[in-house]
């Protein structure tokens, strides 16, 4: 049963369609995870099905008494409420329910025939409703949700804005959960959560009685949440569903990037049979043999109707050609993989990077407190740990855009550092894509188009769009591009999985594993620390912590963390 059906929405920002003949049904039960590029139209779907935004086409229609609930990237509003009264008013809808089946409960004991059944239906219907939004267990379901997402100790008469970000996201979510509606929308959910509140999300959701669709980054999160994927398309702005969690979604589309391989390869193998036929058809005529017919018309007329013959094969193949041409199979992008000419060979006289007794503090509160490590000519470190406890600050300190209180970094002369930052970059606005892509880096103009094109990150008609005009996304992508062809031989990543489309961050990861030199990473992406190798750093109180054995050994302290 269909509980939201989604039919043929269409919406454009001026020139830009965002969203083109959208379709979707949203069943009982069924838990779809939304994916695409950033700026595919993702977040204006969940806001066009709300309300919140207007269709220019299309309709959005729920089944008869379906509530839906909607969870935005940013919860804002409700600033001077305390956290007692937004509890109180989440659980509205199921005390309604429950004041319902007290006055059904009543009013059975009035009266009695056809009367008495019609109420009996009606209490049913309602009693349903109750059992499916946790009626009958609210007071445990109210503590088990604001425990599990860490907010329990907040204290319950605190004004909402006086929270910080993360505390209202998380607030914001328990809200939702509480009100237990039909069909969750969730736009990225798991933002602010840590490891403990996130493994709590996934086994609630799992089991959620409703249906849910959800926009998530979140790989690991999709693989132990969702039960299908839906796409939307780059290029078509158009839904295509893939059956299944995130690893299978992710196996069809490597299936359907071999069947473009291979597509791609026979056709070009098919124009150039089509032109060699051609050309070669036109230039000589090797099935003519001289006939030794004595008639001269005979011989002009056999030869006239060889030529037409061959005329018309010409024409065929030319014909052919011009059908495959009109339309022909885009090539597929080449693999991301850094530029082979980076050196990190000359780093081998001397280590790439020393930090020596790092201190740094923020108003009073020491985020690097006696901070010292070496990087190693292979190193492969991942700084791990929850927002706020030192990791940006760190990385900015290694790469000298910040200064310590104390200590030093020593810095290898011949490292070339590749930086990725989460504020996407320090892009001039008045820049073109291309200038931005091209500044500080060795090349010419058309090497760089021909990269950016056969990598799949840009088209053509994207290299003079002005950098105050793209997405985050599209932001992303150009750093991503900078670094790739940056020939660095120390690679320093801040949140690289952040506002990446999946197609382009696993070609980053697989990038980075064939990677010669030394990489640090910050990230909190589980999948991206499964992938990424060797060493899991934290900081602890300005302290660093290190799991040598990886993201194992790191989870399962994790684990033991949130046990104790």
């Amino acid at each position: 049963m269909a509980l939201l059906t989604i039919t043929r929405l269409t919406k454009t920002y001026g020139l830009q369609t965002v969203l083109n003949a959208v379709s979707l049904a949203v069943n009982a039960g069924e838990r779809l995870g939304l994916v695409g590029a950033n700026g595919v139209g993702k977040s204006t779907l969940l806001k066009i099905i709300t309300g919140q935004i207007t269709a220019d086409d299309g309709a959005v229609s729920a089944a008869p008494g379906v509530s839906l609930g909607y969870l935005p990237q940013v919860f804002t509003g409700f600033d001077d409420q305390p956290l007692a009264q937004m509890i109180e008013a989440s659980l509205a809808e199921v005390r309604a329910l429950e004041t319902q089946m007290r006055d059904l409960e009543a009013e059975m004991s009035r009266c009695s025939g056809a009367e008495l059944d019609a109420v009996v239906a009606a209490y049913g219907e309602i009693s349903e409703q109750f059992e499916r939004r946790g009626g009958y267990d609210l007071d445990h379901r109210v503590q088990a949700v604001l425990s599990g997402l860490g907010v329990d100790h907040l204290p319950k008469e605190q004004p909402f804005g006086t929270l910080s970000g993360g505390e209202r996201a998380r607030v914001g979510l328990a809200l939702l959960l509480l009100r237990a509606p039909d069909v969750l929308l969730l736009d990225e959910p798991t933002n602010h959560l840590d490891f403990t509140a996130l493994d709590w999300l996934e086994r609630y959701l799992s089991v959620y009685s409703g249906a849910i669709l959800v926009v998530s980054h979140d790989r690991e999160f999709l693989n132990r949440t969702v039960t299908a994927i839906v796409e939307i398309d780059e290029q078509t702005r158009q839904i295509k569903r893939y059956s299944g969690d995130y690893d299978t979604y992710h196996r069809a589309k490597v299936q359907e990037r071999h069947k473009w391989e291979a597509d791609y390869a026979r056709q070009q193998e098919e124009i150039a049979t089509l032109q060699l036929e051609a050309r070669e058809t036109a230039r000589r005529n090797n099935n003519y043999r001289t006939h030794s017919d004595a008639d001269k018309y005979i011989r002009n007329f056999k030869i006239a109707q060889h030529d037409t013959t061959v005329s018309k094969r010409v024409r065929l193949a030319e014909e052919k050609l011009r059908r495959i041409l009109e339309n022909p199979i885009p090539p597929p992008p080449v693999p991301l993989r850094f530029d082979p000419r980076l050196n990190p060979e000359a780093l081998q006289a001397r280590l790439p990077l020393v930090a020596s007794n790092l201190t740094r503090s923020f108003d009073g509160r020491r985020v690097l407190d006696g901070v010292s490590f070496t990087v190693g000519l292979n190193s492969r470190i991942l700084l791990a740990g929850p927002n706020g406890t030192g990791k940006s600050t760190l990385l900015k300190v290694l790469l000298g855009l910040d200064r310590p209180d104390a200590g030093e970094v020593i810095r290898n002369p011949a490292a070339r550092i590749g930086y990725l930052d989460q504020q996407m970059g320090d892009f001039g606005s008045a820049q073109t894509l291309f200038e931005a892509f091209a500044q500080g880096l060795e090349g010419s103009a058309q090497q760089f188009i021909t990269m950016l094109i056969r990598s799949g990150l840009f088209r053509y008609e994207d290299m003079e769009k002005p950098v105050s005009g793209l997405s985050s996304g599209q932001r992303r992508k150009l750093q991503i591009a900078r670094l790739i062809f940056g020939r660095a031989n120390l690679l320093i990543l801040d949140e690289p999985t952040n506002d990446v489309s999946f197609d382009v961050l696993e070609g980053l990861e697989a990038a980075l594993r064939d990677f010669p030199g030394p990489v640090i990473a910050a990230s909190h992406d589980r999948r991206f620390m499964q992938h990424f190798g060797g060493e899991i750093w934290t900081l602890i109180d300005g302290r660093l912590v290190k799991f040598l054995d990886g993201y194992e050994a790191y989870s399962a302290a994790q684990a033991a963390l949130a046990v104790g």
